[in-house]
């Protein structure tokens, strides 16, 4: 009694949170954890009806997150949740399958998933006992199982309609086809189940039991006249929706044996299905606006048959090739005929519509299918239409005796314009498929022109001029087919027309600048811009010429690099297209083959040192899609959505990789590596010049970090004459004041050169000469590098004077005043030492005495002081005690390993699962140094890091010193501000005769130079007393400056830090200050009833976060702003702005109260 009370209990508590998921907007990242909770509650039977419904709104509410692979994870979870607590015998199969449309299919549920897997499985289970649907099947009986329910939901869907009273009716919704499409195939699988060991000839009896109503409907579209209009169109919906699910979204869909057989049911009925789609695309039969979308459907259903036909071989007998031909001469017929200069009809313009789009369908199916060529090169006469067709030509809207009819089916349609966009760019797509077969006769210049017979082919500067038309008069949309064409007609003009095709670059990234974020058009047209503006051949001729339009792709390239750090993955875009057509062959080695990228090296070096720093919502995106990732085919979303590389990580992967597949023994090859390494040296001056000092994973940090990693991937391609040139700048990059993590690089890097070109080694002795002010933050750098002494001298026969000359050198160190300088001195000397004792150098017996006392002395050290324990800790760290230059180098250590172990910021780590999956540029079999062969990926990161020593720092005196040496410094510590700076300004504004306020804003939690400019303006112009901002540096950025007009030279700004809030609020209650939040909570007063006090302290939210839990403690009350909008908040400074004003009028009011 009291397990069922309970059981009641957690199912109404269950039912009322996902209710309440519903009732607010959610990002994408709560709603995806609330829905893995859900879908890991264990199994039991808690949701009815209600709650398959709230389960919907909650699929609808992770709909407005662009985050696709999110956004689908979470659709997998609730569906998981759906199948774990509904009490199956409270819904009915009717119920279930409406459910399942809410899913998209083309992010979740996709056939061959483990979820459609686990799918099928719980409606195996339970398929006998859900709630029986009020509808009949055709016996009168309520359907009691799964294969009843879907073959009564066929013939329900196929049946005509008694409602179809007219032939010119609107299209019928998508959404039963869909239904029908998705219950057909997971009532088969689900059959397939029943019988594991099932045979192909059940499958295709199961199938065709189903499939009867539909077969047999589609076998006679074409004989039967009297056949629905809308029974037609439902059918082949149904057909298309049963192809598009049908296909397996795993890595084998060829033994998929359902696929199969659907496959060969549709062939079967292909020559009905194409003969009525070639009488109702070429008889007048589609002549009125909502004829268009059916034009749409009867050329989709064309395109899949034709593929379904090349997939099983082509032959001439086929029925789709005895349609195509007949449909192209059909559709050129008809846009040749002339209106006898009377004004066009509606039906006439429509059917010049559907020929137009009949004709792009036919050219794009014979572009991507040469089994499909009709015609030898000879221009035939669909290429002398098409070549004559006057270009970007409008449709005329129809006299007014058809606008009634017109006007009468606008709710179908997006007005004339839409219709004529969709016109011209059906032309554009058919001038593509020409010019593409016939580039070869493109003249370079008009006057090469002998004999015009395809003139938009032979006059292609006319054709660019209509291009850039094109641009201009088409939505975004639908430029894609005028891109392609571009890409084709530059190259042949850049030489003669630079202007041209420099207005067409522009033209082009104005349209891409202007463009949302979005999935179906963004990144489509990203991609044709880049084929067009960074085709090998317009770079290569670019950079021959040196003109402008070499300077406008540079500024161009910039652009596109400045717009990643907005739309993470454009820069892939860029560097993925250029590194793929630079790449060469193993068997093509000419020494032209990078005769493009090698004036291009910037592209390169922009890629090898690409990646922002993320803001802390923008990291958690990242964290969280790679959190998907990781889980694999266990979440279906990572199946069904291609995984678009979208990452910044993937731009330096592939730089990397088209780096790793260059040949040194290439001539042009090693020639572009060697400019590379030149330009990345270069960089990494300018970074060092630009910033001193830098903190631990800052921009610089990273940059130089970067750096360094490519300089180690290129390193084995230098050869002694190139390394003479640079090795000074190498060893200089060592005296720099470097972080721990880049300071490893460059040893190594150094250790690799002395181990394969050991004529370097006097160069490297003279860095220990230099002045003692150059080498108190460096010294540390070369005995690391000494410490690895047995590598280095690896491949030289005389080891004695290399080793002599070490001990030289150790030895003075040892004895420096710097005990950090000692520890690392000592470690190179035992090192050496044992090397010396292995090897038996009688010479150095001399020395043996104060060596070993030496070495004796810091081993046997008493107590267990700081000096013992960091000794300890230094033999312990990685580069010394597990690292090896030879055997640890590889793409892992390089990219993964040794930042981990570095303690660098995990946003730099790059796995080499991502390598793997990189798989734009592929590496040879032979390619080997990917992973690490040492225990170096088993360690984990120690204590020690390397230091920047201080001449200053003479002994670490405690543990947390050391702990600390690389941490940000607070200055002023945990004090509470001096508040002397507001009586300072405060007293300046008296004398201007200027009214001061009681009210302090604190803005300490705001991040952008924006809103605080924009902040520190109004309390400004409305006299706050004080502004409270995190950091006073800010008021010297460009951007608080822009918004500020100097409002901060006469407002009294103090600096609070986030951590100090809590005394810096306590201490203004003590002062008898209201603290007002500015946050939404359940508890918060409207603006418009609270009235504040004239004492009044207002804490702004951060932009994205708000204000932390710990400080809504702190707050007297919460003022929130009524709103009506759907959007859930308002920007940070005009939030800020309306209380400031509020409060100002309130003060206003009640004083002028006062002086009446």
């Amino acid at each position: 009694m009291h397990f069922q009370r309970a059981l009641c209990i957690a199912g109404s508590f269950l039912l009322k949170f996902v209710q309440k998921m519903t009732r607010r907007h959610w990002c994408a990242v709560p709603i995806l954890f609330l829905s893995k909770a859900l879908a890991n509650v264990p199994r039991y039977k808690a949701l009815g009806m209600e709650g398959l419904l709230a389960l919907r709104d909650v699929i609808h509410c992770t709909m407005i997150t662009h985050q696709i692979l999110l956004r689908g994870a979470a659709q997998c979870y609730l569906l998981q949740a759906a199948m774990n607590l509904l009490d199956v015998e409270k819904v009915s199969l009717s119920d279930v399958s409406t459910f399942l449309m809410s899913l998209k299919q083309e992010e979740s549920l996709g056939r061959g998933t483990s979820l459609w897997t686990e799918l099928c499985d719980w409606l195996r289970v339970n398929e006998n006992y859900f709630k029986k649907s009020p509808t009949c099947n055709s016996s009168g009986l309520h359907e009691t199982s799964l294969n009843a329910y879907v073959k009564n939901l066929v013939q329900e869907y196929v049946k005509s309609p008694a409602w179809d009273a007219r032939e010119n009716c609107f299209m019928p919704d998508w959404f039963e086809a869909k239904l029908v499409a998705v219950m057909v195939l997971l009532a088969v699988d689900v059959d397939g189940m029943k019988t594991q060991y099932s045979e192909k000839r059940r499958t295709q009896n199961v199938l065709r039991i189903f499939l009867n109503p539909l077969l047999g409907a589609l076998e006679k579209l074409s004989t039967n006249a009297y056949m629905s209009l809308l029974k037609a169109d439902r059918c082949l919906q149904l057909l298309l929706k049963l192809l598009h699910t049908g296909v397996l979204k795993c890595s084998c869909p060829q033994d998929d044996e359902v696929f199969t057989v659907l496959q060969n049911f549709v062939m079967s009925t292909t020559e009905s299905i194409s003969e009525f789609i070639l009488r109702r695309l070429t008889m007048n039969e589609l002549n009125s606006v909502s004829d268009l979308d059916r034009c749409h459907l009867y050329l989709m259903v064309l395109t899949e048959l034709i593929n379904l036909h090349l997939k099983v071989g082509w032959t001439r007998s086929n029925p789709i090739w005895r349609v195509i031909s007949p449909l192209k001469n059909a559709s050129i017929r008809h846009l040749q005929e002339m209106n006898g200069g009377q004004e066009p009809t509606l039906g006439s313009q429509i059917q010049r519509v559907v020929s137009m789009a009949a004709l792009a369908t036919v050219c794009e199916a014979t572009d991507q299918k040469p089994e499909l060529q009709l015609d030898s090169l000879e221009a035939g006469p669909m290429e002398g239409f098409l070549s004559s067709l006057p270009l970007n030509q409008t449709l005329q809207k129809p006299h007014t005796e058809q606008q009634n009819s017109f006007f009468e089916e606008s709710s179908s349609s997006q007005g004339w314009g839409k219709i004529v966009a969709q016109y011209i760019h059906d032309q554009w797509v058919c001038l593509s498929f020409l010019l593409k077969k016939y580039h070869t006769l493109i003249p370079t210049t008009e006057n090469e022109i002998r004999e015009l017979f395809l003139p938009a082919v032979q006059m292609p500067v006319r054709t660019l001029q209509s291009a850039l038309e094109a641009l201009t008069i088409l939505p975004s949309d639908q430029v894609l087919p005028v891109f392609r064409c571009m890409k084709i007609l530059v190259p042949k003009l850049l030489s003669s027309s630079e202007s041209l095709c420099i207005e067409s670059f522009d033209m082009a990234w104005k349209i891409i600048s202007s463009l949302s974020n979005t999935q179906l058009i963004f990144w489509p047209n990203l991609k044709a811009f880049v084929q067009l503006v960074f085709d090998n051949k317009v770079l290569t001729i670019a950079a021959k010429m040196k003109g402008q339009a070499y300077l406008k792709i540079k500024e161009i390239m910039y652009k596109i690099i400045e717009m990643s750090a907005i739309k993470t993955g454009v820069f892939n875009t860029l560097i993925s297209y250029c590194c793929q057509t630079w790449m060469v062959s193993a068997s093509d080695v000419s020494q032209g083959s990078l005769s493009s990228a090698k004036n291009y090296t910037e592209l390169v070096l922009e890629a090898c040192i690409f990646g922002t720093v993320f803001r802390r919502d923008q990291r958690l995106i990242q964290d969280v899609q790679t959190f998907i990732e990781n889980l694999g085919h266990d979440c279906a979303a990572n199946v069904i959505l291609e995984n678009t590389k979208r990452e910044d990580h993937y731009v330096r992967i592939c730089a990397v990789k088209f780096l790793c597949v260059l040949d040194d023994s290439n001539m042009s090859h090693k020639l572009f590596m060697e400019d590379l390494a030149i330009k990345l040296l270069d960089k990494d001056e300018l970074v060092s010049k630009s910033k001193i000092r830098y903190y631990v994973n800052s921009l610089q940090h990273r940059v130089k970090n970067r750096i360094w990693q490519t300089l180690l991937v290129l390193f084995t391609r230098f050869d002694q004459n190139f390394l003479n040139g640079i090795i000074d700048r190498i060893f200089q990059a060592g005296f720099v004041n470097n972080q721990a993590s880049i300071k490893y690089f460059i040893e190594w890097i150094i250790i690799l050169i002395l181990h394969k070109f050991p004529q370097f080694l006097p160069k490297f002795w003279d860095c220990f000469s230099y002045g003692e002010e150059n080498l108190k933050t460096s010294i540390c750098t070369f005995l690391a590098v000494l410490s690895h002494l047995d590598v280095i001298t690896q491949n030289t026969p005389e080891k004695k004077l290399i080793l002599k000359q070490a001990l030289i050198i150790v030895l003075q160190w040892c004895f420096s005043h710097n005990f950090s300088v000692r520890l690392y001195a000592l470690v190179a000397l035992k090192k050496i030492w044992n090397m010396c004792k292995t090897l038996h150098v009688e010479e150095f017996d001399a020395l043996a005495p104060i060596i070993e006392s030496s070495l004796h002395q810091v081993e046997s050290m008493h107590g267990a002081g700081n000096a013992k324990k960091n000794w300890q800790r230094i033999q312990e760290h990685f580069f010394f005690a597990t690292f090896h230059p030879l055997k640890d180098y590889c793409l892992e250590t390089i990219f993964y390993i040794l930042p981990r172990l570095s303690g660098l910021i995990e946003d730099e780590w790059i796995t080499i699962g991502k390598f793997s999956r990189f798989t734009d540029i592929p590496l040879d079999a032979g390619f080997q140094w990917y992973l690490s062969q040492t225990q170096l990926s088993e360690l984990k990161p120690g204590d020690w890091s390397q230091q920047d020593i201080d001449s200053n720092l003479i002994e670490a005196e405690s543990q947390s010193e050391w702990n600390d040496v690389q941490k940000k410094i607070i200055p002023w510590k945990n004090n509470v501000p001096d508040l002397d700076l507001e009586l300072m300004f405060q007293d300046r504004a008296a004398k201007l005769g200027k009214s001061i306020s009681r009210l302090i804003v604190v803005a300490s939690l705001i991040d952008k130079p924006t809103n605080l400019g924009g902040l520190c303006r109004t309390c400004e112009v409305f006299g706050a007393s004080v502004l409270a901002v995190g950091n006073l540096q800010c008021v010297s950025d460009k951007q608080f400056q822009h918004l500020s007009v100097s409002a901060e030279q006469w407002l009294p700004l103090v600096e609070v830090k986030p951590p100090q809030l809590i005394d810096y609020l306590q201490q203004k209650k003590t002062e008898g200050y209201t603290i007002i939040g500015v946050e939404q909570t359940v508890k918060s007063l409207d603006l418009t009833q609270y009235c504040f006090p004239e004492k009044s302290l207002l804490l702004l939210g951060n932009e994205r976060e708000g204000i932390p839990a710990n400080l809504i403690q702190q707050l007297d009350v919460c003022v929130e702003i009524p709103q009506q909008g759907i959007i859930r908040s308002l920007n940070v400074h005009v939030s800020g702005a309306l209380l400031i004003w509020e409060y100002t009028r309130q003060q206003l009011l009640r004083h002028g109260d006062t002086k009446s």
